[in-house]
């Protein structure tokens, strides 16, 4: 039976994602310096025999034929998923990808060096070569699966996401902050004039810090016989949902700062841990989408983290771990910080959404050719200017040079953070509806019901839904800016 052939054929395909995802994980961790020429040649050896495996012409005729075959549900929803998946592999010539690849490659090296010397002029023609194919990408991606460009871009990170619902919900988050970012900074002046911050010790060593986010992770859920917690430049989650790597990064100055990065990751290994075994060898097994992981990360590290409830049951584990004694008064100051600034990755939840909206904003124009790249050093400082009240005009760095993103072709990617955020603020609003104690649960430090509602509406449902499908499932409605205003409001209003 072809559909006996499809599942033969996701058990080898999920090998070569193992030995891919794990041989990464470690060069990110473990990898000696002088092994990285050879790493990445047994990765893009690996990398090409997936992606020939992986859209092979018979697969084509399989799926056609498993499709008039007696399927359960089940099934037919993983056929369903693998035909979606087939469609977006094979819609780019190999002609193009290789095109592509070079260019992208090419242009990260030249941002890597080019960055740190604030040389916008040097980038320039690199990231003009980019966007000139990822515009062809878009027209290519658009004739096949039939959908607008900027939205045919949209699919690959997170299937059923489209501009016309999305930019309305973003227009609505975005009046809201225009006008909330200067209230909560005023009033977080106001609380700080009452009640000075007290500063962190900046006295915590590694060993004890991680201790601490080993503590916390098993607490939230996390299964140490299928993961583990290493270090990083940049903290991540990699690995396989049987053996998840998550890293973070530590500053003897401040533990808050490697907490929250391993809160915000254990968020994305909850989800990796409890995807539907079962499936794991086909896309319905995976998770669904950038958008979704993003929301599994943020509800651990926002709606959990910096929920002054969990800080209750937290504040004893801080003290038991690194000697220090705090009340919730002189910790959540720096647990709430609000602060204007220019770099997305350091923004509080307060301002981060401005970031991505902008660059949401700014990357449609530069793929329907609205905006030419010699033109996006003044397109970004207006609408930074505008939106944060602060100038990147003198320095691109800062500006559009900031994020790896653009020279390294990923355009539609970005909304995912924000709609990750929105997310996660709707799915607590709901499981608090359908579980009202959560709060005291988490005071507890209970998590045991917060995970089952999770568990069940999102973590098991793998991709048998598109992500706004899933969400509407999970929450009993489509995404509503409402819900992560109200959870702004109530955090770090009056």
């Amino acid at each position: 039976m072809s559909f006996h052939k499809l599942d033969d054929l996701g058990h080898k395909l999920e090998a070569l994602e193992h030995a891919l995802a794990i041989l990464g994980a470690d060069e990110a961790t473990h990898m000696a310096v002088g092994g990285g020429e050879k790493r990445a040649e047994a990765m893009a050896a690996l990398a090409g025999m997936y992606h020939t495996r992986a859209t092979a012409p018979e697969i084509s005729d399989w799926i056609a034929a498993a499709e008039a075959e007696a399927l359960d549900d089940e099934q037919r929803a993983a056929l369903t998923e693998l035909r979606r998946q087939y469609t977006n592999l094979t819609c780019l010539p190999v002609e193009f990808v290789e095109r592509q690849t070079t260019a992208r490659m090419r242009c990260e090296q030249l941002w890597r060096d080019l960055r740190a010397k604030n040389n916008w002029a040097g980038f320039q023609p690199a990231l003009e070569g980019v966007v000139a194919l990822v515009r062809e990408e878009a027209a290519l991606r658009s004739d096949v699966l039939g959908l607008a460009p900027y939205d045919a871009l949209m699919e690959q990170y997170d299937p059923g996401n489209r501009t016309a619902d999305i930019t309305p919900v973003f227009a609505d988050l975005k009046a809201f902050l225009r006008g909330f970012v200067p209230e909560a900074l005023a009033i977080q002046e106001a609380r700080l004039r009452r009640h000075p911050l007290k500063p962190l010790s900046g006295t915590y060593a590694i060993d004890r810090q991680r201790e601490l986010g080993l503590a916390m992770m098993v607490a939230v859920g996390f299964d140490l016989t299928h993961g583990s917690l290493s270090v990083s430049h940049h903290p991540f989650c990699g690995g396989v949902p049987s053996d998840v790597r998550i890293t973070t990064r530590y500053k003897t100055s401040d533990f808050l700062s490697a907490l929250m990065g391993v809160l915000h990751e254990t968020g994305h290994a909850l989800y990796e841990q409890n995807l539907p075994k079962a499936w794991s060898h086909w896309p319905l097994g995976k998770a669904r989408g950038m958008a979704v992981h993003e929301s599994q990360s943020l509800f651990v590290e926002k709606q959990i983290g910096r929920n002054p409830a969990f800080w209750h049951w937290a504040l004893p584990v801080v003290e038991k771990h690194l000697g220090e004694t705090w009340s919730l008064d002189d910790l959540l100051p720096h647990v709430h910080r609000v602060e204007r600034g220019l770099i997305r990755v350091d923004a509080d939840e307060v301002t981060y959404p401005l970031h991505v909206i902008l660059r949401y904003e700014l990357e449609q124009e530069l793929v329907s050719g609205r905006l030419e790249v010699a033109d996006l050093p003044e397109a970004w400082d207006a609408k930074m200017r505008d939106y944060l009240g602060l100038s990147t005009i003198d320095n691109p760095a800062d500006g559009p040079m900031q994020d790896v993103h653009w020279p390294g072709a990923a355009f539609g990617y970005f909304p995912s953070y924000t709609l990750g955020a929105m997310m996660a603020a709707q799915q607590w609003a709901a499981l608090v509806r359908e579980h009202p104690s959560a709060d005291d649960d988490l005071v507890k430090g209970n998590f045991a019901a917060i995970n089952d509602w999770r568990r069940k509406k999102i973590w098991a449902q793998g991709s048998r839904w598109t992500t706004p499908d899933l969400l509407e499932r999970a929450t009993g409605e489509k995404l509503n800016a409402v819900y992560f205003v109200n959870h702004l409001k109530q955090r770090y209003g009056g």
